[in-house]
């Protein structure tokens, strides 16, 4: 089945036709570990994490690196400024390595709790000081890079077309509208390859510029190369990466060996917070541990991101979060009692699961769709029979989502004896047919903070915990379609 796929560089969905079809190579652009990594940036990791389980889903082997940046990224887009990770060692009263490694564990520590996958290679700044000297040298030799009394800039005039991805019309910006800290500086949008080092800076290696360090943009450039060829696949990252760092990713390569490093380049969009930026002014910056701290398997957040296309932006609130959660029970519940149903499948139901899971394929190959392939899951999650194949297809659709579906709730849950007096006593109306009553006592429940679900194993008992009326008139709108209200 064809897989096509959003490419920035050509503004549209593209087939996706591999360069190598025995293995396919990724780049993704990894954090700058001078802070906490937000849930922003995890939406970001969530999306590449589908994208690797599409792909292996179709069958394919995959080779994918991301980059720790530990050095050389400065607080301005345009050269100016601090080194990230020196400003936040010395607010931090830490060396940069000692930030470096505590901000790299913090960071897979939450790819952990997502459930994301790490990439085959997770390849570090500073262990590549050689291999970026090198890129930069080629660069000088080719004759795409000059040197100022300050640092060594990629000359942009060199290049047929600058910017590609972004098609900013640089001509035409007011002068002025870029800061140009360098006076020697050919042009305002050339850009630093390779910085010399003041006296008192900490973090800086030998060069044939004397002690220096690298640009941000350089690192990529360099490592990929190294891992994955002058040319790969695909190359990932954040939307806010189109116009800077992945337009000089582009640049550097051409003027090395004349290519555009990928063929195709896929970008998430920006995670809003109640329908605004997110900003520590605002107070509202929240990180994964945020999530647990509230008492929710950090996996909803990824179940929350699946509402929404990754290419769209996405709104966070508690509502939502809330509503994932319950929907993650309820897809975990499901599994299991698939697992151990007995109902008879007929040759019917059976084609009608196949047809499921390939509308589910289609939408995962077009371009990542998760909000209609996850109504696919649901699908199958309300399938009217209990077998052991419906629990066997929502596992195989859990290897694109990693949302561990076949992990038991086991949540140790304390029904009050009151909610259990009135649900035997809902019990007893039932048997006895006395249905105004049994809706009567369910209503009572309902009320006291508790819904109850009639199935053939037994009566359901679930405790409402957060947001009970929202989560309630959500239920009650779609009480035709959960079934969860029904008497007969």
């Amino acid at each position: 089945m064809d897989i096509y796929f959003y490419n920035t560089l050509t503004r549209k969905k593209d087939k996706f036709e591999p360069l190598d079809p025995k293995e396919i190579r990724i780049y993704s652009c990894g954090p700058t570990v001078y802070k906490d990594a937000t849930i922003g940036n995890m939406r970001t990791n969530i999306f590449q994490d589908v994208l690797r389980r599409t792909l292996r889903y179709n069958g394919y082997k995959i080779k994918h690196a991301m980059n720790i940046t530990d050095v050389g990224h400065l607080v301005s887009d345009g050269d100016e400024g601090e080194d990230k990770m020196l400003k936040s060692a010395r607010e931090e009263h830490k060396t940069p390595l000692q930030i470096a490694e505590h901000y790299t564990k913090l960071f897979f520590d939450d790819l952990k709790s997502l459930n994301i996958e790490t990439p085959e290679i997770v390849c570090k700044a500073t262990d590549h000081i050689k291999e970026m000297l090198e890129y930069v040298e080629k660069l000088m030799e080719n004759g795409y890079a000059y040197e100022t009394s300050t640092a060594i800039y990629f000359d942009i005039s060199k290049l047929d077309k600058y910017p590609i991805l972004s098609n900013l019309d640089i001509e035409n910006q007011k002068a002025g509208a870029r800061v140009e800290v360098d006076p020697e500086k050919r042009n305002p949008h050339d850009f630093a390859l390779w910085i010399k080092a003041p006296e008192n800076h900490l973090m800086k290696w030998n060069s044939p510029w004397g002690p220096s360090y690298p640009g941000w943009h350089i690192e990529c450039s360099a490592m990929g190369r190294k891992y994955l060829g002058e040319q790969f696949d695909i190359h990932t990252g954040g939307i806010d990466l189109i116009p800077t760092h992945h337009e000089n990713e582009i640049a550097q390569s051409k003027g090395r060996c004349g290519k555009i490093p990928a063929k195709y380049w896929l970008h998430g969009e920006y995670l809003l917070i109640n329908g605004g930026k997110m900003s520590k002014s605002l107070g509202n910056v929240y990180l994964v541990k945020d999530i647990k701290e509230k008492g929710y398997d950090p996996i909803v957040y990824k179940l929350f991101s699946y509402s929404c296309h990754y290419r769209n932006k996405l709104n966070f609130t508690w509502e939502g979060i809330d509503s994932a959660s319950k929907s993650l029970e309820r897809l975990r519940n499901s599994y299991q009692l698939n697992l151990n149903g007995t109902d008879e499948l007929t040759v019917e139901d059976k084609e009608k699961l196949a047809q499921i899971e390939e509308k589910f394929h289609k939408a995962i190959n077009d371009d990542l769709n998760m909000p209609l392939a996850m109504s696919f899951v649901w699908e199958t999650a309300r399938f009217e029979k209990k077998n052991p194949e419906v629990a066997r297809l929502l596992a195989k659709f859990d290897t694109v989502l990693g949302i561990k579906i076949d992990k038991a709730n086991t949540e140790k849950k304390e029904i009050p004896q009151d909610i259990l007096d009135l649900v035997e006593q809902r019990k007893i109306a039932r048997e006895n047919k006395d249905w105004a009553k049994s809706d009567e006592l369910r209503d009572l429940i309902n009320q006291k903070g508790y819904l109850v679900k009639d199935t053939k194993n037994g009566v359901e008992i679930n405790k409402i915990t957060k947001y009970p009326e929202i989560w309630l008139l959500i239920k009650i709108k779609n009480k035709k379609e959960n079934n969860l209200f029904k008497t007969n």
